[in-house]
């Protein structure tokens, strides 16, 4: 089968990652890597407290990974997950490769503060500058 990309939020162990945050993002990598799935980006997202207890956790912390995998993998990488304690749960969504790269842009840091451009303003009014406004201000009184 085909390669395909994947985004997947993981709902970790957030006592285990508060104890050992590399440690327990190298056991998602070594998830991957045994479903021979190609890791893009990864984040922690947000940790907090759960709407409900799971496996008797009332707190988790939200890993989002980006990552291409073999769809063939699919059934093995979800018996892994189940049977990892730092697991909680996972959910895995497959993306096209436009969303998939609008995606991955928006987690990965920037490259360096040189090669940040300045906002452009789009829109009606945009060619309009603050001295322009000022003047057209005072003329109306």
């Amino acid at each position: 089968m085909a390669e395909r990309l994947y985004e997947c939020m993981f709902l970790l162990d957030s006592g285990r990652y508060a104890q050992d945050p590399q440690g327990t993002e190298k056991i998602v990598q070594e998830i991957l890597e045994r479903c021979e799935a190609e890791l893009v980006v990864s984040t922690p997202w947000q940790e907090g407290k759960l709407a409900y207890e799971i496996d008797g956790h009332r707190k988790g912390l939200h890993y989002l990974t980006y990552f291409k995998m073999d769809a063939s993998q699919v059934t093995a990488f979800a018996r892994i997950c189940k049977l990892n304690e730092v697991v909680i749960r996972q959910l895995l969504l497959d993306h096209d490769e436009k969303l998939f790269s609008l995606l991955t842009q928006q987690v990965q840091p920037p490259e360096s503060e040189e090669s940040q451009e300045e906002p452009v303003a789009v829109g009606a009014g945009a060619e309009k500058s603050s001295t322009d406004d000022a003047s057209s201000t005072e003329g109306d009184k």
